[in-house]
Order: C-alpha cells, then structure tokens, then sequence
C-alpha cells in the first residue's frame, strides 16, 4: 500500500504494511517509487517480525495484479512476481476493487497524509535514510500506541516461518545459457563459473534471481550456481549468499 508524504522539495512513496484487523503498523518505509521491490521489503519485514499471514489486501496496482483491461478485473491465473512469491509462501492476494473496499487503510492513509510531513519537519528531516529511521524509531512505536486497538479474538493468527525468504521474496526469471557458458539479463551478461558437478551449463534452462538489494544469484534447480553484484560481476565464493 502506499502514498506520498511531501518532504520539502522531494516526493517520496511511503510503502505501509498493516493489520486490517487491529490497525497496528507492522512495517513502513520511504523509496523513491513503489514497485515490485519495495513490495518483496515490506513483506520480508512483516514475515521476520511477525511470522507468516493468510492474506494480503491490495490496490491493483500493476506489481500486485495483471489487469488485462484498464479498470477491469484482474488476471488471477497469470500472477506477477509478488503474486509468485505469495504463492509460495501460501498467503492469498486479494484485490480491492474501490477505496471503500480498503476502508481501515484508507482512513489510515488520510491520517498519515495529514500528520507525517509535518512530523518530519518539525523534526528537521531531510533525507530519505534519517526519515527512515525517524519512522522505525519514533514515529510508529508513537502511532501504533495511539491509534492501535486489540484484536477482538485472542491468539495470534500469524504462523512461524522458518525457511529462507530471501529466494522467495526475489524477481525469479527463467534463462537459456549460450554457447559460452554465458547468460544475459537485463543488459548484463552472467559468466557461470566452473563447478566439480558438471564441465558447463551450455543450453541448460537456469533461473535468475534478482533480489532487493539489486545483487544477482543463477540457480539449476535448487543449486545455486554463482551470485554477481548488481553490475554482474561475480562475487567470490566465500562471499556468497548461503543456498
């Protein structure tokens, strides 16, 4: 979910994950623009914190939904990337088809909208990082104890997670490895190194992660090959991510 809060001179989108049930913040951040990303951080945030959920309420938008007509329904047997993943984890993405459809984080929304930019310049803030902070640190601790009521059944809905989300809440896309033992994404041409498994991938159909913080891994099957920078420089073995 996200909105705008205007910071002098800047526009920056504020991703906000909450409990439609108690109204409690579970992770809001700025980015410079909402997208498939931001979506993969809120939702890391929320499952490490709090463990996994049922369902998640969304807007239509295009990182959420496939809307095969503007303003119609949306395509529920050709999910994007977040829907991918959600599938995964065995939560349901449901869309919401009016603002009063979403009403609990639409009232939300207005409230943060009207409280939020000037929050940060009284308190002086400036850049996306302090603001950051100042929304972890200070800001929805406060608004959480204001504004968050307790859920009407006891117990706790949320269910503990104990695998590896990373290569789940990642943009996943299928590549044919060239003659060279090579692969290109995204204008970036992968090397797979060398391994004791077999002598080259040479045509081999491999998968490619990207995760948030924009670095890259190739996996055959559930191997992980090699992982690169965001440039597409390998990144040393003892570097790597743990598979």
């Amino acid at each position: 979910m996200t909105t705008r809060g205007a910071i002098p001179r800047q526009w920056w989108d504020l991703i906000v994950t909450l409990d439609d049930a108690t109204s409690e913040v579970y992770s809001g951040f700025f980015v410079a623009e909402e997208g498939t990303m931001s979506t993969f951080r809120a939702l890391g945030e929320v499952i490490a914190a709090t463990g996994l959920f049922c369902s998640l309420y969304t807007d239509r938008g295009s990182h959420y939904w496939h809307t095969p007509e503007a303003g119609g329904g949306v395509d529920k047997d050709n999910p994007t990337q977040v829907g991918r993943a959600l599938n995964q984890l065995g939560i349901e993405l449901i869309p919401a088809y009016s603002p009063e459809a979403r009403g609990r984080s639409e009232r939300m929304f207005g409230t943060l909208q009207k409280r939020l930019p000037q929050e940060l310049r009284l308190a002086g803030i400036s850049t996306m990082e302090d603001a950051n902070r100042f929304l972890k640190e200070v800001f929805w601790p406060a608004h959480n104890a204001r504004f968050a009521r307790p859920a009407e059944d006891t117990g706790s809905a949320f269910v503990a997670f104990a695998g590896t989300l990373e290569d789940i809440l990642c943009v996943q896309q299928e590549r044919i490895v060239a003659g060279d033992n090579t692969l290109r994404y995204k204008g970036r041409t992968l090397q797979i190194p060398a391994d004791r498994h077999r002598h080259h991938y040479v045509k081999a159909r491999v998968r490619v992660h990207e995760y948030p913080d924009g670095t890259l891994a190739v996996f055959h099957g559930p191997r992980r090959l090699a992982c690169y920078t965001a440039q597409g420089q390998p990144i040393d073995e003892p570097d790597k991510r743990a598979a």
